[in-house]
């Protein structure tokens, strides 16, 4: 069955979350509800064929494997156990880390965080190669504070370690109560040993749209994530910049992991000519339906702010600006998430649930950007001391040594404005000299080593430093653009 492009944008209310969330996403229920329906009209065609392919002498095969299991293993075993382990089995089988099932609990925990307020650490995670892999955290965040990023590994939480579970089974162990602490092992590209971070979990805020009015009449918004009131809230600040006379547009996607694809769709149409493609859905058969817009153009220039956290409805924002509207993208190449899931609870009948990998989704001129991304028109690389590690702070950190610890505070003083002779890892006496001008300017014990009070201060000094806007190159570079733009 061939769903028709709105169809298809305006019911599959899950599809463009690149996981399962540690975070908050709500939908209304009528939207939830016509997922379902969907979600069954697809698996009608799917199931019977599934039928007709499982032949008496498989089903057989998989009778007697239970049975031996039941039978004969060394302990007894628990038979939901089993059942479920058979169908995680299946879908594993598939390699594709977006295709989930959920057990009676996890469904549930999974229905509440589309409809209800989440507690956790504000990152999304996916399962690759059997790694628990970050695709963003959110901003503003608990894990965004702490120094989580985008490509990090998660190894373990509180000395439990990940490897070998299922997605649903390492997200249940990484969120937790508000105030509690996950302590997590997280392995980088460019460092050499695993880095400790530790996250106290929080609520996780449901406003999802921050609306700004900068210099000579450039106006921002930031999304960080894709929610059902999304939309609702992006017009509404979109009319009030307008309202003071804005010339030039900002959108700022960066860190946002994705969410409702008829949201971004509801967002990006008032800036698409009429008639014009927004995205394309393509299902198994290689039968495209694009989403054409319904609405205008508007009659200001926009950018898009991307990086590496930009995933999925985010992508589909900045491919549909960039191609439909000529929108100049600035920063870094997004995720690269091109998949769409739906849902299939009542299919299931016994509360569980799997969500399953069932369509790709392209850009408006038929691009497919899974594990590739969107390169940015001008690529702007952030200050170094953006992307520095927690200190680690198992040992106090002194002249003469050397040691990746250091490396990252030397970044950090680096990027505090003080002098420091090199960011090698090297512990020189110019750095201890630096250490002392902070401690000095801080409150500390001034004696040139880093215990664990003074890395706390250091972190805190530059969580404040990346927060700052005149720090955010990337940031610069958009309302340069904008305002080129607007010149012309």
């Amino acid at each position: 069955m061939l769903f028709k492009g709105r169809t298809v944008i305006a019911f599959i209310v899950l599809a463009m979350f690149a996981s399962s969330l540690l975070t908050l996403t709500i939908a209304s229920p009528s939207l939830v509800t016509s997922a379902k329906g969907i979600a069954a009209n697809a698996a009608a065609v799917n199931i019977k064929s599934s039928a007709t392919g499982l032949t008496e002498k498989d089903l057989q095969k998989i009778a007697t494997t239970y049975g031996l299991v039941e039978n004969k293993y060394l302990d007894k075993v628990d038979h939901d156990k089993i059942v479920n382990g058979a169908i995680n089995g299946m879908l594993e089988a598939l390699d594709d880390p977006f295709t989930v099932y959920m057990d009676q609990k996890e469904a549930a925990q999974f229905d509440e965080s589309i409809t209800s307020k989440f507690q956790g650490i504000g990152a999304e995670v996916s399962v690759e190669e059997g790694k628990v892999v970050v695709v963003s955290p959110i901003k503003g965040s608990p894990a965004e504070k702490a120094g989580v990023h985008a490509h990090d590994v998660i190894l373990s939480v509180n000395g439990e370690k990940l490897d070998g579970l299922t997605l649903n089974q390492a997200v249940s162990k990484i969120r937790g109560p508000k105030g509690t602490q996950a302590k997590l092992s997280i392995l980088r590209s460019g460092v050499n040993e695993p880095i400790e971070v530790i996250v106290v979990r929080d609520n996780i805020d449901v406003e999802t749209v921050f609306g700004e009015m900068l210099e000579n009449g450039v106006g921002k918004i930031e999304i960080r994530q894709f929610s059902a009131n999304t939309a609702k809230r992006f017009a509404e600040e979109l009319k009030t910049l307008e309202s003071k006379g804005m010339k030039g547009l900002i959108i700022d996607v960066r860190n946002d992991p994705g969410g409702l694809l008829n949201v971004v769709v509801d967002i990006v149409e008032p800036f698409v000519p009429k008639g014009k493609p927004i995205v394309q859905v393509e299902d198994r058969a290689g039968r495209r339906e694009p989403t054409l817009s319904e609405g205008g153009s508007k009659n200001y220039p926009v950018v898009v702010l991307t990086n590496k956290g930009s995933a999925s409805a985010s992508e589909i924002l900045a491919g549909a600006l960039k191609e439909a509207v000529g929108a100049k993208l600035i920063g870094e190449t997004t995720y690269g998430k091109g998949t769409v899931q739906v849902t299939f609870e009542e299919e299931m009948g016994d509360g569980s649930n799997i969500k399953m990998t069932v369509y790709k989704w392209l850009t408006p001129n038929g691009n497919w950007i899974h594990k590739k991304g969107i390169e940015p028109d001008l690529a702007v690389e952030q200050p170094e001391f953006f992307k520095v590690a927690p200190l680690s702070k198992k040992t106090v950190l002194k002249y003469d040594m050397n040691n990746d610890d250091v490396k990252n505070l030397q970044i950090m003083l680096k990027g505090l404005g003080l002098p420091v002779d090199r960011t090698d890892g090297y512990f020189s006496e110019k750095t201890a000299n630096a250490v002392r001008t902070f401690q000095r300017g801080n409150d500390l014990p001034v004696n040139g080593e880093v215990d664990a009070n003074t890395a706390e201060k250091l972190e805190s000094a530059i969580i404040a430093a990346i927060r700052d806007p005149n720090n955010d190159l990337q940031l610069k570079a958009a309302v340069r653009e904008m305002q080129n733009a607007i010149n012309k």
